[in-house]
């Protein structure tokens, strides 16, 4: 595997995040120009539809750029909430358990780190993630299980895992590209609703098969706001993991320590308040079930993780 410094992690993860932040609303007024175009192309009155098509869009271009601003704006600054909710995390408190803030601590004071807020998940499965997009919403959340059934060498490896994700700002580029993803999946629910309504009301007046003109118009669009998701999703790289693992034996200096850990949690790590892909990707082993659709996971397989880190 070909060596990346962190300095080339941290220019690599700024990069795709402001590039998502230039192609998002690129790609949102693309797909509805599209919209209007299909619409007024198939049930346009006029014989210059195209032009009615664009007038149309440029009238409601204002709205779907406020829309899309407001909810970005919303989900970007209100994604500890968002995540907590997604997840079933809450915040530990010191006097709960002690043992996990001195590990914390004792890593970030090692490694001139700020210490992050430290939550806790009522799963007995074994899992972990960080989140955050600055200093002030940098967070590790881990399981009660992955608490419980880890000795302190374990832990410690998953814990400078999740700080390394800190480190890097592999966390910030996954809270954009989740809030994105969102976003898309959103949008293309409420076309696809609008279009089979439409679709609907139409062909009973329509025998030439309008109605079924649309209802694929609106699977097409749900087809195509799907490989976006897909996408956006191979924009985070599997690499990070690789990456946060070796950051974790710098830390700890103990690369056995994190690679028996995760062949723990990958014996347990799904984490039943979990359902959504987005969500999953930022656990340090995703507790939805692979299956095929691991082939599309953002995450390397642990056996493989395992296995480098018992080289080093």
């Amino acid at each position: 595997m070909k060596y990346t410094g962190i300095q080339t992690q941290k220019r690599v993860n700024n990069f795709k995040s402001i590039l998502l932040l230039i192609l998002f609303p690129c790609v949102i007024l693309l797909l509805v120009w599209i919209f209007f175009q299909v619409i007024y192309g198939q049930f346009g009155d006029s014989y210059d539809y195209a032009n009615n098509a664009n007038v149309m869009f440029l009238e409601t271009l204002p709205w779907v750029i406020g829309i899309c601003l407001a909810w970005f704006l919303i989900a970007y600054f209100a994604n500890t909430t968002i995540i907590n909710m997604s997840t079933g995390s809450r915040p530990l408190e010191r006097k709960d358990n002690k043992r996990i803030y001195n590990l914390v601590e004792n890593l970030c004071i090692a490694n001139n780190m700020s210490i992050p807020k430290i939550n806790i998940i009522d799963d007995d499965s074994l899992n972990a993630f960080a989140s955050g997009i600055n200093k002030k919403t940098f967070t590790v959340t881990l399981s009660r299980g992955i608490i419980n059934k880890l000795n302190d060498q374990e832990l410690e490896g998953v814990i400078a895992h999740e700080l390394t994700h800190i480190r890097n700002r592999d966390v910030k580029l996954l809270i954009v590209s989740i809030v994105f993803v969102g976003i898309f999946s959103f949008l293309t629910q409420m076309l696809f609703r609008s279009l089979l309504y439409g679709g609907h009301r139409r062909s009973g007046n329509n025998k030439g098969g309008g109605g079924a003109v649309v209802i694929i118009i609106a699977l097409a669009l749900a087809v195509i706001g799907y490989f976006i998701t897909i996408m956006m999703r191979f924009t985070i790289s599997r690499k990070r993991e690789y990456m946060a693992d070796a950051g974790s034996a710098e830390m700890t200096k103990n690369p056995l320590a994190l690679a028996s850990a995760l062949r723990k949690i990958s014996a347990d790590s799904h984490i039943e308040a979990v359902t959504q892909k987005d969500v999953a990707q930022l656990f340090i082993d995703n507790p939805l079930k692979k299956g095929i659709a691991g082939l599309f996971s953002t995450h390397p397989p642990i056996e493989k993780r395992i296995k480098i880190l018992e080289q080093f």
